[in-house]
């Protein structure tokens, strides 16, 4: 598919005003993309976990006018600091969805876990934004509810690039590979061949630093532009993701565990030898993980860790473990969390449609 395929064309079914709920998740890498070329393409492949319980829910209720008009609210609250994001989302989808420029626009929209903190919020938060958008398209064209996940994709990457993952589960691939049919750098696609031990794989996100990050994920991609190792760090990432589909198909947890936290570091490895160079990883952070290297040595159980561009610890571990892993955190790990906070989650299915109201 190229960008054409995602332009818009009515079916002559006109719609004065309504309303759309959804509700889209969160993911976290296991094969990460970092740095990216105009506008919002991958420079590598990535594949993640969709997420369950990390989401932001979104309302949109819009209304015929003249004039193209966007109200925000966060969480109950009139919202203008992430005004400025929405609005360049908008611009940037205009010739894919003009649609939606003939009415005023209402946005409510909440998350589950904290913003702007290592967990992807713009990417559970774009394609919330983008799923409700393609549900009107859906009502006055004549797209397939396959065409409109893909459309939907598609519009969120223009938001967030790792948005355009979140709309699918288990698993997701963004980015163009060579051995991988159907990829594409300008939308996600779901990935089914996963081994049962995956399908209910625990996340248990602790949260070690819930203020804003140091460093915005747009600079920090930015920085690859001209990183000493990055031409390496890509044909890296494009031979990981072929090890890694071939470990979620045979279920080999050794392997998992080895190739999810080298990914980890390296990301922050890129981060550290960049210039200028970040640490965002806390002292917590790095206590959390050596404390799970000698639990794992200990007790052979597979759990291991991954990490977004934050400080904040993703604990991932099969189902079945739950209550020795839990037992572990909190009696080695919570002192290390902010306010004793950690996020229980889980493999997700991706975005889905709560109501919708259509006049």
């Amino acid at each position: 598919m190229t960008e054409k395929t995602f332009l818009y064309q009515s079916n002559g079914n006109k719609i004065d005003k309504g309303s759309i709920s959804v509700q889209s998740p969160s993911n976290i890498a296991l094969v990460k993309y970092w740095g990216k070329k105009p506008v919002q393409i991958p420079a590598n492949s990535s594949i993640s976990f969709t997420l369950k319980n990390c989401y932001t829910q979104t309302s949109v209720s819009f209304e015929k006018s003249k004039e193209f008009q966007i109200n925000l609210s966060v969480e109950g609250e009139k919202n203008l600091d992430f005004l400025p994001k929405i609005e360049q989302f908008f611009k940037r989808i205009k010739d894919y969805s003009p649609y939606i420029f003939n009415y005023n626009l209402q946005i409510d929209t909440l998350n589950t876990f904290p913003h702007s903190s290592g967990i992807a919020s713009s990417a559970s938060g774009f394609s919330a934004l983008a799923y409700a958008v393609v549900q009107l398209e859906k009502q006055i064209s004549n797209i397939s509810e396959k065409e409109a996940m893909t459309k939907a994709s598609f519009l969120s990457r223009l938001g967030s690039g790792s948005a355009c993952r979140s709309l699918f589960g288990p698993l997701a691939i963004w980015g163009k590979h060579d051995k991988l049919n159907k990829t594409s750098d300008l939308y996600a696609i779901e990935h089914h061949e996963i081994h049962d031990v995956f399908r209910d794989y625990q996340d248990t996100i602790l949260l070690i630093d819930k203020g804003q990050k140091k460093v915005s994920s747009t600079v920090g991609h930015n920085l690859m532009t001209n990183h000493p190792f990055a031409k390496q760090r890509f044909i890296q990432a494009q031979e990981n993701i072929i090890s890694m589909i071939d470990i979620l198909k045979s279920g080999n947890l050794d392997e998992f565990i080895s190739k999810t936290e080298h990914e980890a570091l390296t990301l922050h490895g890129m981060m550290m030898t960049s210039k200028p160079y970040f640490v965002l990883m806390k002292e917590g952070t790095l206590s959390s993980i050596n404390k799970i290297w000698e639990f794992r040595e200990e007790t052979k159980l597979p759990l291991c860790f991954t990490l977004d561009a934050g400080a904040n610890l993703h604990v991932l571990y099969p189902k079945r473990f739950t209550q020795e892993v839990l037992d572990f955190i909190r009696q080695e790990l919570i002192v290390y969390c902010e306010n004793q906070q950690y996020i229980c989650d889980e493999v997700g299915k991706g975005a889905k449609v709560l109501n919708e109201y259509y006049d």
